[in-house]
């Protein structure tokens, strides 16, 4: 047996699905025999511009870029990522939150790769990130989006929103607009939590000198050429931004910290109190804490960052730490630099840590690492965070690779989790365009969706359920209420295409038309049949 299966059954061993079917994985190694008695047969890898599923699933549009959502002309953004869902009161209906994290110039403006663009195109793009709000039906065993609902809404890079606290930040309480938007998080209440990743591409960075002295980081591409048209202060952005679901209103919570957020999830600890885990998608980077001081609220709380090695929550306090207190003049300054304030106090430095889920049944944390390519690691892994007694809110942890991703595991490079009702865990995979096709990545085909399954029949071993389009990534899966389907996003097909004469996929219209990133939805009854 080797390692990886070994933690992989360390990681099942308490529970009664290990005793009973533990035999049963130690000598299985092609994939007809880790899918025996599965209900579907596992999908090969693919490089076909569709999106392709195994056998027995299915899946439907709901909504692509570009469709008009209300009256006011507002359509639906560009490059749609984490999906989340709130229930209506009183109905069956959803209303549906999708993230919009960043454009490709060449599909958006038609314009040529690296070509300036006019201010006009910029207010464009400037309006297809963020996220869209939108009304969702019943519909036989799917869903459809009602066109005409009052509550189907935009915010882009336009919108004006407060600080949770009234901060003051570069000059102004209120940031105009939300970008980068990948992953998040629902809160308790039914809100949505929308994060800033990659901000730096839009709006630049900022440094701070040893005297405190601010300066813009000239290094740091600003690849859209936004700046030129609409300077904005980098320290606006890169936050959790909470949004209600029924109006649109939205804050953004500087207790969580400044840096490229992922995720924000959300879970009750055993003492009652409220916490938030996110990860900072980039290499080296650190897994954050969030423990709030009230059930019903993120406006105030404490931050802490993991330490690996020691197994405990470091508090990023400045009154707790004397080298804190001589960085940083206020609390403020150090969320906002948040990441200084962590690599102080020794945080351990990981594999792009990127959506984070919380096991249904035993309250452990996964943590989606995509990889690390000058650490040698370029499949990555799902790292698994036991906090002791199983209380969100303890200080104390520990940590194990729960399955390392490359060629023998099947998988490579997982990116956003999600947790079907049994306890199963279903995946996507992240590969970049630079390096999908070419070694050491070729076995993945395209980037797909895998299921994992935890327990029974196939249990331990990464199982593709979908591949996605060419030059697309599969993001945001998201389970309906009922569990039966899958929402899915369908992200940047036929990214890096050289021209828009010489593109890469023409999914999901086919013929000579332009790629449009979209929602699908995949009815998975199949797996639980």
């Amino acid at each position: 047996m080797d390692m990886d299966q070994r933690q992989f059954l360390e990681f099942l061993s308490a529970s009664a699905a290990f005793s009973f079917f533990g035999g049963a994985l130690t000598s299985c190694t092609s994939l007809e025999k880790w899918a025996r008695g599965m209900a579907f047969k596992p999908l090969e890898a693919s490089t076909k511009d569709d999106l392709v599923l195994a056998e027995g699933f299915s899946y439907k549009p709901l909504i692509s870029w570009g469709e008009a959502i209300n009256s006011k002309g507002q359509t639906f953004g560009f490059n749609n990522d984490y999906i989340q869902w709130s229930e209506l009161s009183g109905s069956s209906s959803l209303v549906l939150w999708v993230n919009h994290e960043y454009v490709d110039p060449l599909i958006v403006s038609q314009s040529k790769r690296g070509e300036s663009r006019t201010k006009a195109q910029i207010e464009n793009e400037m309006r297809q990130v963020g996220g869209s709000l939108l009304k969702v039906d019943p519909s036989g065993s799917s869903w459809k989006v009602d066109f005409s609902s009052i509550y189907n809404r935009r915010l882009d890079a336009f919108s004006k929103i407060p600080f949770s606290n009234g901060e003051i930040i570069a000059g102004s309480s209120v940031a105009i607009g939300t970008l980068a938007n990948c992953a998040g998080g629902k809160t308790p209440w039914g809100s949505f939590l929308t994060c800033e990743e990659n901000y730096d591409g839009f709006v630049g960075e900022v440094e701070f000198t040893n005297s405190g002295k601010r300066i813009l980081n000239s290094r740091v591409s600003k690849k859209y050429g936004w700046s030129k048209h609409y300077p904005r202060p980098p320290e606006h952005y890169g936050w959790v931004v909470e949004v209600n679901p029924l109006t649109g209103e939205a804050v953004k919570h500087t207790g969580l910290g400044r840096f490229a957020h992922e995720c924000a999830t959300c879970t009750i600890s055993k003492s009652g109190e409220l916490v938030v885990y996110s990860g900072d998608d980039s290499d080296d980077e650190h897994l954050y804490k969030f423990v709030s001081d009230s059930r019903t609220s993120l406006k105030s709380g404490k931050l802490y960052v993991a330490s690996l090695e020691q197994g405990r929550w470091i508090l990023l306090d400045r009154e707790s730490d004397a080298r804190l207190k001589a960085k940083f003049p206020t609390q403020l300054d150090l969320l906002i630099r948040v990441r200084e304030a962590a690599k102080i106090l020794g945080a351990t430095p990981l594999d792009r840590p990127e959506d984070i889920e919380i096991h249904p049944h035993t309250g452990d944390v996964i943590v989606a690492l995509t990889n690390n390519k000058k650490k040698g690691n370029p499949f990555g892994s799902l790292l698994k965070i036991v906090e002791k007694g199983a209380d969100s809110s303890s200080l104390d942890f520990e940590s194990s690779t729960l399955l390392a991703g490359g060629e023998e595991s099947g998988f490579s490079c997982p990116d956003n989790l999600a947790f079907d009702g049994r306890g199963d865990l279903w995946f996507t995979t992240d590969v970049s365009n630079d390096s999908l096709h070419e070694d050491p990545y070729k076995f993945l085909g395209n980037n797909s969706l895998f299921y994992l399954p935890l327990s029974g029949a196939g249990m331990g071993r990464a199982h593709r359920v979908a591949s996605g389009p060419v030059g697309s990534e599969l993001t945001g899966p998201c389970f309906s209420p009922d569990g039966n389907t899958l929402f899915l996003s369908v992200q940047h097909p036929g990214e890096k295409s050289p021209s828009l004469k010489e593109l890469t996929s023409h999914w999901p219209g086919g013929g000579d038309s332009l790629p449009k990133p979209s929602v699908v939805m995949v009815d998975v009854r199949k797996v639980f049949s």
